[in-house]
């Protein structure tokens, strides 16, 4: 399945309006997007199984749509199968399912997350109906949960890395397995109003210690996460400035490694759909 260079991350995909939902999604397929991608928020992720794919599926006809991502504890292997096999061949052939362990203070069946995935993965292996490995990623970012997603899916969709990152996590899944890192983009060239937008992003992961820790290892301090993340935290995770910049930093992840980059556009309304952005962005991107 080939997701194109670059892809669009919207949560407005998954939780706004659907009339607009579906009209942004032609749009975007046709300026040229490799992959849309059904986002979530912090604990808010999806809950309607593959619904929302289908209705994006059903107004396009050529490009991919993710979910992005998952979570494993609402969404039981056993339904996830059912829902998927009730889709058309057509509809699987463009379909990549994106799964995740979210994070402890999102649920409280959270415990042994790298041990709950692998056994939710031989679920979905044994029952046999559900997304096959070749369109299953893992929204991972510890190195053992890259590894897992190496190991039995197409490969992994983390969010809020760095191009530091980036490296590292192609090294763990060699040549082969795809990296679809979600790069946050804020359109705003003064520094103060874009860093106080891109801290709103921030600000519900700043305490959870996959990303935390994931920050650590790309050479951050514990003072980079106070505060609600220093200038150096904030310029390195989300790009901001004028398009050109945005670009730039945009496909820096590919450089680094990366195969495919969701742009995820930040809005004063996080369910909104930021259009004409996403067409500037069309123009400057290499999307195939």
């Amino acid at each position: 399945m080939l997701l194109g260079r670059i892809g669009v991350w919207s949560v407005g995909l998954t939780h706004g309006d659907r009339g607009e939902a579906r009209e942004a999604a032609a749009e975007l397929e046709a300026l040229g997007y490799g992959t849309l991608w059904l986002g979530g928020t912090p604990g808010h992720n999806p809950q309607a199984d593959l619904a929302s794919a289908a209705e994006v599926l059903a107004v396009t006809g050529r490009v991919v749509v993710g979910t992005a991502c998952l979570s494993i504890w609402a969404h039981p292997p056993d339904r996830l199968a059912a829902a998927y096999e009730a889709l058309s061949a057509a509809d699987r052939a463009r379909l990549v399912t994106g799964l995740a362990v979210s994070h402890a203070p999102f649920t409280a069946h959270y415990r042994q997350p790298l041990t709950a995935m692998r056994r939710y993965l031989d679920a979905l292996d044994a029952i046999g109906t559900g997304p096959p490995p070749s369109a299953r990623l893992i929204g991972a970012h510890r190195p053992r949960m890259t590894q897992l997603a190496a190991a039995r899916t197409a490969g992994t969709q983390p969010y809020l890395v760095d191009t530091s990152y980036t490296v590292r996590a192609r090294a763990l899944l060699g040549a082969g397995p795809l990296l679809a890192p979600v790069q946050t983009v804020v359109p705003l060239t003064d520094p103060v109003a874009a860093r106080a937008a891109a801290r709103t992003v921030l600000a519900p992961y700043l305490t959870l210690p996959n990303l935390t820790r994931t920050w650590l290892d790309s050479g951050f301090t514990e003072a980079d996460l106070q505060h609600g993340g220093s200038d150096r935290l904030v310029d390195r995770l989300v790009a901001w400035g004028d398009t050109e910049r945005i670009a730039t930093h945009v496909t820096n992840h590919l450089r680094a490694g990366a195969d495919h980059v969701a742009v995820h556009v930040v809005t004063e309304h996080p369910r909104a759909f930021p259009r004409a952005a996403w067409r500037v962005l069309a123009s400057l991107l290499p999307t195939t």
